[in-house]
């Protein structure tokens, strides 16, 4: 009786793994044998996955950026004087063309663009550290200057320009920015009085 139900399990096995193959089809694994060598070959299908995996989705905010608007009035300057300095006049040159051209560029009216008389400090020592008085050497040091107006200007415009040159200022050079606003006299007036009052409450309350 054992060993027909061995047999019958052989076979029950057997048939699950012939109906596994069927099942998978081009994927399987066979062997073949000739003059006393052996090669196994492997077929794979490539597997098919839906595109929804791959899939990606990227969604934009189309939220428009915030503006602020004040209601301040903006600063109208007269007249806008910029003034760089530097030891290598060739720097200047370079700088003068960069700074009108940018100013044309952004419509600011210009006014003069000349060169101020450089500045000449001479230093004259002794060759020698103790003795030999009659021999000495000089030092000179020049020191070159270029100025540019703007003319009729806004604050906003000159904080823009100003801070756009002055990122692009090249080394060993100096700037000196002058601003000249209009004022009334009332204006003037009225902020004259007023330290007038406060130098009067001053000494008032010293005095007490």
């Amino acid at each position: 009786m054992a060993a027909p139900l061995v047999l019958r399990r052989d076979l029950f096995s057997f048939a699950r793994i012939l109906g596994g193959i069927s099942q998978l089809g081009p994927r399987c694994l066979s062997a073949c044998s000739s003059h006393n060598w052996k090669c196994n070959q492997t077929r794979f299908q490539p597997l098919q996955t839906s595109s929804t995996f791959f899939h990606t989705a990227t969604y934009l905010s189309s939220t428009p950026s915030s503006i602020t608007v004040t209601d301040e009035p903006d600063t109208l300057f007269q007249k806008v004087v910029v003034l760089v300095k530097a030891h290598d006049r060739a720097v200047l040159d370079s700088y003068e063309f960069f700074a009108t051209m940018a100013a044309k560029e952004l419509g600011i009216a210009m006014g003069k663009v000349f060169e101020p008389p450089k500045d000449i400090e001479r230093l004259t020592l002794l060759k020698s550290v103790h003795i030999y008085k009659k021999h000495r050497v000089q030092y000179e040091m020049r020191t070159h200057y270029r100025c540019i107006e703007l003319l009729h200007i806004t604050g906003s415009t000159a904080q823009v320009y100003l801070e756009y040159i002055q990122r692009n200022l090249p080394e060993g050079v100096a700037m000196e920015v002058t601003k000249v606003t209009k004022r009334t006299r009332t204006a003037t007036f009225m902020e004259n009085v007023k330290n007038s009052r406060m130098k009067l409450n001053f000494l008032l309350c010293s005095h007490l």
